[in-house]
């Protein structure tokens, strides 16, 4: 079954024809609102180089399951 989903908001537009691999594969500054000096960070502190990098970091995953975890407390 084919999936087709629209993610130009969500990411560069010099990126916004791109497969799926050539995103993930890509610097973090493929994402809207990342820079190049923010990606430049994110490789510094965290080793970060590609958005699949980005994706799977053990920080920001735990991050995001704190925040939906969140939303189902009483």
């Amino acid at each position: 079954m084919a999936v087709s989903i629209d993610l130009s908001g969500g990411l560069d537009k010099a990126y916004e024809n791109s497969s799926l691999d050539e995103i993930l594969d890509a610097s973090p500054a493929a994402l809207a609102g990342v820079s190049e000096s923010d990606a430049a960070l994110l490789k510094q502190a965290f080793g970060i180089s590609t958005v699949r990098d980005f994706g799977s970091n053990k920080y920001f995953a735990l991050a995001g399951v704190l925040v939906a975890l969140s939303t189902k407390t009483g």
